[in-house]
């Protein structure tokens, strides 16, 4: 199972940020390197907890499918789900934004479970790696676009 944490001080307040987690702008930087799409159930504007949403994009030639389930959602605040792909990968993502005098700390946590024991021999030879470096860069976009640098 991995579980990674990792925090990032932005010099903007919440609500720069926040703006970033709505389905139509999510994808700028949350999987912005396999091009997806956010497709929301019922074709909401905004998450909302129960939501079931699925992403879809292509990575290295392959499509790639994930279901979310929100279960925590508070505007400019934390944004939670639950997830799962096509290849059984199970887990949750969580952010949390908190006020820090003029700007914003964004704490990210990424849990994930694959299943047997090739799937456990692979986490920790490939994939804490791969999910860490992956994590930074989707907070190095989002941090860009907040910013506006």
């Amino acid at each position: 199972m991995g579980n990674l944490t990792l925090t990032r001080d932005f010099s903007v307040p919440p609500k720069e940020i926040f703006v970033f987690f709505v389905p139509q702008r999510m994808p700028l930087w949350y999987g912005a390197e396999t091009n997806c799409r956010f497709e929301v159930q019922g074709g909401a504007a905004d998450f909302a907890v129960g939501q079931k949403v699925r992403i879809t994009g292509d990575m290295h030639g392959r499509e790639m499918n994930l279901t979310v389930v929100i279960t925590a959602y508070e505007w400019e605040q934390l944004l939670e789900w639950e997830f799962q792909d096509q290849y059984g990968v199970r887990g949750k993502q969580r952010w949390e934004l908190q006020a820090i005098g003029s700007g914003t700390r964004l704490t990210l946590t990424d849990q994930y479970t694959l299943s047997g024991r090739i799937g456990q021999l692979l986490d920790r030879l490939f994939t804490q790696h791969a999910v860490d470096m992956r994590d930074r860069m989707w907070l190095d976009h989002l941090q860009k676009l907040a910013e506006r640098r």
